[in-house]
């Protein structure tokens, strides 16, 4: 499974984001279609909950995301 990032943009300030976890990302691309102007609801990575309509987004932004082990190796 590969990490995906969606971000969704309400104006040049505001935004939400939401990581799922699907095979590549037509899949992904195709989650983000299915969804459209509907209700959703998630937990971002924070965990806090939130429900939006996809209706009210202005610009639905969807890449892949490599997470970084920040942890250094201790000797």
């Amino acid at each position: 499974m590969r990490e995906f990032k969606i971000t969704y943009f309400f104006d040049e300030e505001h935004y939400i984001r939401r990581f799922i976890h699907t095979d590549s990302m037509e899949s992904a691309e195709q989650l983000v279609k299915s969804e459209r102007d509907q209700y959703i609801s998630f937990c971002d990575s924070r965990g806090i909950y939130h429900e939006l309509h996809t209706g009210n987004v202005r610009v639905v932004q969807v890449s892949e995301y490599f997470r970084v082990n920040n942890k250094k190796k201790q000797s």
